[in-house]
This record gives structure tokens, sequence and C-alpha cells, in this order.
């Protein structure tokens, strides 16, 4: 497509947005640049894997979008490809960054900032009560004190660090859970997440729902622990155990209730059925329970989003803000106690009420396993394009698996992993070079000359969608697609480099947050601390949030 697509101005943005018209406003560069300045509602879709993921989060193929970057030219690059990728409607934010901020427009830092700067408006508007780290530990350390702290963050991050007799009971989990863990009324409940939205927003559920224990947030969580100067947990494995039925249904009644009051619609698989088809309006469809419940049965269509982090990260599970969600759970609890949150987020959400027991109930989870991302046509590549993980071991002068044969000689070959930074550090082949696939014309002239160039990545599906990038670059050179990525490389036993790192390209496409992590200084968790206390005054100069505090 030669032509260039349209550009749109930073007030037809903020118009569509004050409108609540459907909109994607996509940051196509990496996560790094996109926590330094972005507008409030641009979810970052970076163009290094926008085959990858365009299908998943944009499911309607005429949605307006409008893609920005900061003078790079992703913008534009983003904005042809998935104009080839069949989306109608797509255009480029004038002058991008610096554009948005000439016209007066708000940007912020960070990343899932509409979520973190609603949990401070929760906290601004219902005062949500909080214990400082010193009085939870004192708490703690009183024989007599009866008090119990629940971690609502996902459990791998509980895992990694954790308050001192903390229970991990993640986010939509706690209206379903707390009553069992804390069956006395008197029982204080301390919720406590990294930093604070999830804190705010766990304790604040469980007010919301009538839970009749005193509940509070642990103030500014792990970091505000850390400033303290107090000893956290790691490795810990405390979880929540079954609920019984009596407790499933109070607590749904409770969470239903709670759901009215917020405007939350509710719907069937027959009324769903036609939106399925993303006829003229997106929706997306989210199940919201814990992973290993969606694995073993789950309804076609919906997606695995857990409800605690669906609403710490709502613009990077639905990017087209003004869409429709619609949450399905099987206990009447979770669902609707999520979708109370994102309908005061100003979302039009919907909860799928099935007849337990019933025949539909039963009839409906009908699939199995992990979710299967949609994705694009996959790139035709000839056999000759590609190379086997016991062939490139030879190329690399390096010892097959046992029990691999071939015939190749020994040659050489420069392999260019496209995988993401955490990965490549997990272990990538022996001399392998980390490079951003948007940078690929860039870092190429710097790359060592070679006869064969080897695309790789973890399983060498975006590997794929690069070959004809970088065929085009390397015009007198061979480049292949290694069969299985780095996965069946590390199937076959060959080895695996993690000391000696060769980075093409700087490794932008994770910005390192405050507080995730051990080794993060204090300076960095009190500054991410300030920030967020200053997100209510910034929402308010934005204005174009909608969002509304029950």
């Amino acid at each position: 497509m030669s032509h260039p697509p349209p550009a749109k101005d930073s007030a037809e943005i903020r118009a569509a947005l004050l409108e609540r018209r459907e909109i994607a406003l996509l940051d196509v560069r990496e996560e790094d640049p996109h926590a330094q300045a972005h507008p409030l509602f641009a979810a970052n879709l970076p163009l290094s894997r926008l085959e990858l993921d365009a299908c998943t989060r944009l499911p309607r193929r005429d949605v307006p979008i409008v893609t920005l970057d900061n003078g790079e030219g992703y913008a534009r690059r983003a904005a042809l490809r998935l104009l080839e990728m069949g989306y109608t409607d797509v255009a480029v934010l004038k002058n991008g960054i610096s554009g948005w901020r000439a016209a007066g427009g708000q940007l912020f830092r960070d990343v899932n900032v509409p979520s973190k700067a609603f949990g401070e408006l929760v906290a601004h508007t219902r005062h949500t009560p909080a214990l400082a780290a010193e009085e939870v530990r004192a708490l703690l350390e009183d024989a007599g004190a009866d008090a119990i702290v629940l971690d609502v963050r996902r459990f791998d991050e509980y895992h990694t660090m954790s308050i001192p007799t903390a229970i991990s009971v993640p986010g939509a989990e706690l209206a379903l859970r707390t009553p069992e863990l804390a069956p006395r009324p008197e029982t204080r409940v301390i919720v406590n997440c990294a930093g604070r939205t999830r804190s705010i927003i766990g304790a604040q559920s469980l007010i919301n729902a009538g839970l009749p224990n005193p509940v509070f947030a642990l103030r500014n969580g792990t970091i505000g622990w850390t400033l303290a100067a107090l000893a956290l947990d790691h490795g810990q494995n405390r979880r929540s155990g079954p609920v019984c039925e009596a407790t499933r249904k109070t607590a749904a009644a409770r969470a239903a209730r709670l759901a009215e009051r917020a405007g939350v619609k509710r719907t069937s698989l027959a009324a769903i059925a036609p939106w399925q088809n993303q006829n003229g309006r997106t929706t997306y469809f989210f199940d919201v329970r814990e992973p290993q419940e969606y694995t073993a049965a789950h309804l076609p269509g919906f997606r695995d989003v857990p409800g605690g982090q669906l609403v710490q990260e709502t613009e990077m599970n639905a990017p087209v803000r003004g869409a429709r969600i619609v949450l399905f759970d099987d206990d009447g609890v979770r669902a609707n106690m999520t979708a109370s949150w994102l309908a005061q987020m100003d979302w039009d959400v919907h909860v799928l009420t099935l007849l337990e027991g019933s025949d539909e109930w039963r009839a409906a989870l009908r699939e199995h396993g992990p979710w299967q991302a949609p994705l694009p046509a996959l790139p035709a590549l000839a056999a000759k394009n590609l190379v086997t993980p016991a062939t490139l071991a030879l190329w690399l002068n390096l010892p097959p698996a046992p029990s691999a044969t071939t015939t190749a000689s020994a040659s050489s070959a420069v392999v260019v992993d496209l995988t993401t930074s955490a990965n490549y550090r997990d272990g990538h082949i022996p001399g392998a070079h980390f490079a951003l696939r948007a940078q690929l014309a860039q870092i190429f002239p710097r790359l060592p000359k070679a006869a064969r160039y080897v695309l790789t990545c973890k399983s060498s599906l975006l590997a794929r969608f690069a070959h004809a990038e970088l065929a085009a670059r390397a015009a007198k050179s061979q480049v292949f697609v290694l069969e299985g990525g780095t996965d069946a490389w590390r199937a076959a036993g060959l080895p695996l480099e993690r000391d000696e790192y060769h980075f093409a390209s700087p490794p932008q496409d994770r910005y390192r947050r405050p507080y995730e992590g051990t080794d993060n200084s204090k300076e960095a968790m009190q500054a991410y601390l300030d920030w967020e206390f200053g997100l209510v005054a910034q929402l308010e100069k934005d204005g174009t949030h909608h969002f509304r505090v029950l």
C-alpha cells in the first residue's frame, strides 16, 4: 500500500473520548518508551508484536484505530500493517506525542495508568481505610490481635515477595474467599499488593460487598513495607482452600446487589451470539476465573483474564475505549465484583448468566486448554528457508543433540533472537543477538556480516513474520527461520547461554516497574508513590475519563 494513512489531530481523539465513541488509541512503541509519556487511554501495542496481538485486542476489523509514536516512524508503519491485515479505519496521530502535548493534552507516566488513576480516585472519594506498615507489623506481632493479611496480586508476584503471614487471594477472589478465611466478624482484614491500586480496589471491594469485618488496605503495599525497613517473606505458597456452598451463595448475593448498584447489565448465551460476530460494535469476552479453571473447561470465544488483573490492566486487555465487555464465572461472585468496577470506569459491562446445574450450563463449557490467540495468515515459507536445531548447531560449530543426525557441513551463521528480553536473559542460543523486530532495519548494519542469518524467538512465530523484512535487508545472504524456535532448541538438549548478552537493540520491550522484584532502589519506590498521589489532579486536568465512584 503506497498511499500514507490519514492523520487525526488531538482534538478529534479527545472528541471521540468525550462522546464515548469507540476508539483504539495505540502507542506502538515498546513498553519502556510508552511508560515515559503517553495519553491517558493510549494502550501499548508495540509494532514489534503487532501481528501476534492485534487480532485478540482489536477483534472488530472496522473499529476506529489511531496509532501514535514520538516521531520514530513506527506509527505510520503500524498503520500500514494494520491496513494490510484487513483493518479498514486506521489513522496516525498527527505529530504524535509532541502534537498531543502542544495541544494541551495531559501525558501520563508508567503503565496501566487508567486503572491506577481510577484506584486513586476511589481512595480519594471513599477514603478507603488504610493501615501503615508499622501498624500492621504491630498487629502481626501481637498474639492477642485478630487480624489476617490477604495478598491480592497474581500468585507469582506473591511467591516472589510477600508480607509475613499473608495468604494469596488474587483480587477477584476476595469477596468469594474472605468469608471463610475470616469467619469472625471481629477479624481485621488487611489487603495488600505491591503498591497502592490493587490494595485499594481489594479493600474497597470487601467494603462495597458488605463484608461485616473491619477492612483496611496496607498503605503503599510491599513498597511501604520496604520503605519502613521491614523484612519481606520470599517463596511462600499460602493459598485459600475450597469454599463451601453456603459461603458461595452468600457472597454471590452480595456481589449481585453491588453489581446492580453499579449499573451492570445481565446477558445470556442467546443474546451474545450475534455480538461474537463483531458487527458494528466491539465486544470483549472475558472469563475472570483463575487460569487453571479456564484450562479445565471454558466457553468458546472467551479469553482468560482473572478479574483482579482485568481491573488492574483494563486498557491492555480492552484497548478499544467505549467497547462492550462481557464477563463470565461459574460462581456468581467474581464476574459481578469485577463488573462493578468496570462499570464505575465507564465500561458497558455485562455479566453472562447461565442456569446452574442445567443442560445449558453443562453444554456451554465445552472447550478446554489455554487461550489460542487468533492470528493473521502466517507468511508462507519455503522448506529451504527453514533450519532445524541440529543443523543450526553444526553451523555454529556446536555439538548436536545426541539423537540428531544431519549431513550439513559446518559453517557460520548469525542468530537474531526476536523474543522478549526476559526470555532472552532466561536462556538463548549461544552468540544470538537480541533484537526488537521493529528495529531490524536500524540494527542490521551493526550485525556481524555472515552468509547465513537465522531468525528465532521462543516459538519462531514472530520470526516467521519478520523473515521477509530481514531477507530484504540481507539480500546477499541466506535468511532462515529456526523450526520451533528456541523452545525446540532447548527441547533438543542443545546448549543455552545466559551470561553473555549481545544486545543489538536496547531491551526497551519491558518497563522496569518500581514495585516489582526485590532489588529496586528506595528512591525509585518513593518516586512511584509520589507519582500515584498526583494522579487524581492529573485526571481532573485530562477530563476525558467519565469515571464515577459508588
